[in-house]
């Protein structure tokens, strides 16, 4: 990874939407030059997709929570279990699993309190092997560079 792509990733990841010709003029290449190296990025996965910057609380996803998991055990099937069920509930946009006292980590997003209690108790609460749910509201967000 040298400089000049390390320039086109900071800029992509400010304005994925920039065209080729101004992002050429940004990091001081050539039109053709710089579409190349944007292609052997793709090609190599390290630009893996552009996304758009949604306003959450315009699609009723603005209410943002924490959530950490313990299982009851940590048996291959019951990760698998739980992180099937996860992968389906539309409300969770993101699944980590951590180390330390809780095996899981997930972001999700939903319109208000009620409806993170409804996700709560019949999405969580329907989930395998689940043995303790500790939920971090946001309250509000100094940085967030996620697309």
């Amino acid at each position: 990874m040298d400089r000049t792509n390390q320039k086109i990733l900071q800029v992509l990841r400010n304005d994925g939407r920039i065209s080729n010709t101004e992002l050429a003029s940004r990091v001081g290449l050539s039109v053709s030059a710089c579409l190349r190296r944007v292609q052997e990025l793709e090609r190599q996965g390290v630009i893996r997709g552009y996304r758009a910057v949604i306003d959450r609380d315009q699609v009723d996803e603005g209410f943002i929570v924490y959530v950490a998991i313990s299982l009851a055990d940590h048996a291959r099937a019951s990760l698998e279990a739980f992180e099937k069920g996860v992968s389906a509930a539309r409300q969770v946009k993101e699944c980590h699993q951590i180390t330390g006292s809780v095996e899981y980590l997930l972001r999700v997003e939903v319109a208000d309190l009620p409806a993170y209690k409804r996700f709560h108790t019949d999405v969580l609460g329907a989930l395998p092997k689940v043995r303790g749910v500790t939920s971090y509201i946001v309250m509000d967000s100094a940085k967030d560079e996620r697309a």
